[in-house]
């Protein structure tokens, strides 16, 4: 039976200031697919990210999330962006911010249920937070702000999870545990990881894509990773014989 389309995007271009960034892009994610994302720096990988989530519009072209518009349905998508527009110094705890999640659950003017309280915790044992729910966001480390970031997209119990560069402040000792749960999580809903280290994810993911102003994809295989790098200018990491290297040097993201 054929998996169900969650996103498509068809014939998608964008520009910043009449600067094109993406052109012509095509893409569909289905159901349960995992898909990771490279590509230099400026090649549009967070751009694709923001126009899926209706945060910006393209110049031509449709993107459908559910057969629908992205504002009418991106409550059905969890995102964690690689930055944060936050003051880490307002005292707000760890469960309140996981709790954020939930608004988009609620009805104007209601409060929260038990059932939005037992949801925020299960995402928050999930990443591993749970003994830290009480604590100040601001007194955190920032992998665990991420960790708590991406409990916070879990609550909303979303359908696809949109990542960019999650593991990029969290210690490596916990990033195979985090790529672990991913793959877990995989079974349940659809992922797209933004990523500069593929040798690490290649294990977990369906799908490697290039964003480079288009999107070319491949396997997930190294001939497949190597060939993306020879043939459309993308910085990849590997892992060859435990020694890590990059391809295509001087095209760091």
């Amino acid at each position: 039976m054929d998996k169900q389309t969650i996103i498509q995007l068809s014939d998608v271009n964008f520009s910043y200031d009449s600067i094109p960034v993406l052109e012509g892009v095509d893409l569909i994610i289905k159901q349960n697919d995992f898909l990771g994302i490279i590509g230099p720096n400026g090649g549009g990988k967070t751009t694709l990210l923001k126009l899926i989530l209706g945060l910006i519009t393209p110049d031509r072209g449709e993107i459908k999330i559910f057969d629908k518009p992205p504002k009418e349905n991106r409550h059905y998508i969890g995102y964690v962006p690689q930055l944060f527009n936050f003051d880490f110094d307002f005292p707000v705890n760890v469960f309140d911010i996981v709790m954020m999640g939930r608004l988009g659950k609620k009805r104007l003017g209601r409060s929260f249920l038990k059932e939005d309280f037992e949801i925020s915790l299960r995402a928050l044992n999930k990443i591993g937070m749970g003994d830290f729910q009480n604590h100040e966001i601001g007194k955190l480390s920032g992998g665990q702000r991420q960790r708590v970031f991406i409990a916070r997209a879990l609550a909303a119990q979303p359908k696809i999870l949109l990542l960019d560069e999650p593991v990029a402040s969290i210690d490596s000792k916990w990033q195979t545990n985090f790529f672990e749960f991913l793959a877990e999580l995989n079974k349940e809903i659809a992922i797209v990881l933004v990523t500069h280290d593929v040798s690490v994810v290649s294990t977990y993911i369906d799908q490697i894509a290039c964003v480079n102003r288009k999107i070319h994809f491949h396997g997930k295989t190294k001939e497949g990773i190597h060939q993306i790098s020879e043939m459309y200018h993308c910085p990849v990491d590997l892992v060859a014989h435990s020694v890590p290297h990059r391809s295509l040097h001087g095209h760091g993201d």
